[in-house]
């Protein structure tokens, strides 16, 4: 599960979407997938998502790559959007496709 703001960590690159940080919604990308229909989709953030374990072998919950906790079997995760929200600072002429372009290094060569 990725917000906007996390879409270009870890969930791109698990295939995941880059979501446009003002997009409401969380985009849920399997990692590793071993069938073509398992694909990312971008739930709406008025969703409340729950993830059973029906077999838990060695699944962890990592939030932001910092482990929380081991799972086992029956276990469920349930994730949703908070009361609160966060407001980012950024500084002056800041442009987020801008910042892509840089981080991606699109259009590089050009």
């Amino acid at each position: 599960m990725a917000t906007p703001t996390g879409s270009t960590a870890y969930a791109l690159s698990a295939d995941g979407p880059i979501v446009q940080p003002g997009v409401p919604g969380f985009a849920l990308v399997p990692i590793s997938p071993h069938t073509l229909s398992n694909r990312p989709i971008m739930i709406s953030d008025r969703s409340a998502i729950e993830i059973s374990l029906k077999r838990a072998g060695d699944a962890r919950l990592h939030f932001d790559g910092q482990l929380q906790c081991d799972l086992q079997e029956g276990d469920r995760v349930l994730i949703r959007r908070a009361e609160h929200t966060i407001k980012f600072v950024h500084p002056p002429g800041y442009s987020y496709f801008a910042m892509l372009r840089e981080k991606l290094h699109w259009s590089e060569g050009l």
